[in-house]
């Protein structure tokens, strides 16, 4: 079975589009969205019509903290993401925001866990950015894989016995193992904002025959769509950042 996991779109249509064209391509058996449709990005409405039209045809969705944001208010966010907020809210009808008042915190699919950001606390939007944030998912969950986004950057963590679970960063575009005899979290990359250097959208394809994770890259025009941040007026950062992949 091979299941391909969007993450942290954040209304980025021209990313979104390259990644489903990448994933039509594979033809994976099963999709999941890891959250954070919206926010950042220039066209949420387009995102979450995406998403429902992946969600029709069965693929598992979860919230993320910028869904969550947009349908209730919420503290702890920069300035920046409160703008972004404030903007994609007039953006959405109430057909869209009902849909994201809809997605689960979590889905559980067989051994498999699917979560925004940290399995502990889901609903507190904890970042899973090293090993010490990474034990407590494994505590709060017996699940065998568990996958999030949140942190932009893609990474796997293995669980070890009496100790911190252990830490890599997967190769683009390269087959990272998934061992039998191992629980593992993934964090995927980021479709609509790459914060780990590389501006091309990312999303994870897990083929779980083989034992496999790989985080596939797929460029596309970051031009048009840092041009589409400014003409909505949304804060010049969160262009220059796309540019970037920081």
């Amino acid at each position: 079975m091979r299941i391909a996991v969007l993450a942290d779109i954040h209304a980025n249509r021209e990313a979104l589009d390259a990644v489903r064209e990448a994933v039509a391509a594979e033809a994976p058996d099963a999709i999941v969205i890891a959250g954070d449709i919206v926010g950042y990005g220039p066209d949420p409405a387009y995102a979450v019509e995406t998403a429902a039209d992946y969600a029709a045809r069965g693929a598992h969705i979860v919230l993320g903290n910028h869904d969550q944001a947009v349908v209730e208010e919420r503290r702890g966010m920069t300035e920046i993401a409160r703008d972004a907020i404030r903007w994609t809210r007039d953006q959405l009808s109430e057909e869209h925001r009902s849909f994201l008042v809809g997605l689960p915190m979590t889905v559980t699919d067989e051994d498999r866990l699917y979560v925004h950001a940290s399995a502990d606390e889901p609903g507190r939007w904890h970042y899973v950015h090293d090993a010490q944030a990474a034990a407590p998912s494994f505590d709060a969950s017996a699940a065998r894989l568990i996958i999030c986004g949140h942190t932009h950057v893609p990474a796997i963590f293995y669980a070890r016995a009496g100790g911190l679970p252990v830490a890599f960063r997967p190769l683009d575009n390269q087959p990272a193992p998934l061992m039998a005899t191992r629980r593992h979290l993934v964090v995927t990359g980021s479709v609509g904002q790459p914060r780990d250097g590389n501006p091309a959208a990312c999303f994870a394809l897990i083929d779980l025959d083989q034992g496999s994770v790989t985080m596939h890259r797929v460029p596309y025009d970051v031009e048009a769509t840092a041009r589409k941040v400014l003409s909505a007026g949304l804060p010049p950062r969160l262009a220059t950042r796309l540019v970037s992949g920081r």
